[in-house]
């Protein structure tokens, strides 16, 4: 006969595992586990370094040390880890909220946001909120990056939506202008035809070790506070760039921890 408390905080990681965020009300729904039990496992975990309660995300999350139990824990909620010291830094210096998104099949996703910190943000929340990647600073600066072979997938996959924000899937020459352009600048910003048209996001893409784009890091600004896009981008492009490089160092180097202690 098993140990039922065991079972039950077994339980609550597999479902933490399985969402980028979880809250006590989802766990509740998912393991029908009663709330004060969840939230003495919960804590446990949290002291002991698995789980982590951001208030920024809405909830909680598995952390790095999931890896030294199981292979369960990717690659993509390390980058969240490693980035948000960054992120919450910049908006503390520079006020406006930071977002860090992960490619989500047909859409770049919200992950982490410092809008909680940020007392100029446009938005109110955007955590979770999943975005066009073709018409979106943070989804451009992911897809500009990627492999040949990652952009001709989710071509693919956008070619078969009617979203309007989809159509330059079906325009490939266009598209390509647009990526070399992003390339060669090193940067990403939402098309000024696209809403909300009082705000504008700066994005740049963040790489794992081996050069390869796991994410992408913006800063969300309204224009009305620049003379111009450029004078936004000319400012905020080489602090974003910088703390991408910074992401990266702490994502080889937690890697590599998960990876000993795995």
């Amino acid at each position: 006969m098993g140990i039922r408390s065991i079972e039950r905080v077994l339980e609550v990681l597999q479902e933490l595992n399985r969402q980028p965020v979880s809250t006590i009300a989802m766990l509740h729904s998912s393991t029908g586990l009663p709330k004060p039990t969840l939230v003495r496992i919960l804590k446990t975990l949290e002291e002991t370094g698995y789980v982590d309660n951001d208030p920024r995300l809405g909830g909680y999350q598995v952390t790095a040390q999931v890896a030294s139990l199981s292979g369960g824990y990717h690659k993509e909620p390390m980058v969240v880890e490693a980035g948000r010291p960054w992120a919450v830094a910049l908006t503390r210096k520079h006020q406006w909220p930071i977002s860090i998104a992960l490619y989500d099949k047909d859409a770049i996703a919200v992950r982490f946001s410092t809008i909680p910190d940020s007392a100029i943000s446009p938005f109110h929340r955007t955590v979770n909120m999943r975005l066009p990647i073709l018409t979106r600073g943070l989804g451009l600066a992911y897809f500009a990056f990627a492999s040949k072979e990652e952009q001709d997938f989710i071509v693919s996959i956008l070619q078969k939506s009617d979203d309007p924000e989809a159509a330059l899937a079906r325009n490939p020459e266009r598209l390509e202008k647009i990526v070399q352009q992003i390339r060669a600048q090193g940067f990403a910003t939402r098309p000024a035809d696209i809403e909300p048209k009082n705000s504008n996001t700066i994005a740049v893409p963040m790489f794992n070790g081996e050069n390869r784009v796991v994410a992408s890091l913006g800063l969300t600004y309204f224009r009305s506070a620049f003379a111009s896009t450029k004078e936004a981008t000319e400012r905020y492009v080489p602090v974003l760039k910088g703390a991408s490089n910074e992401i990266t160092v702490d994502l080889v180097r937690l890697s590599k921890a998960t990876q000993i202690t795995a």
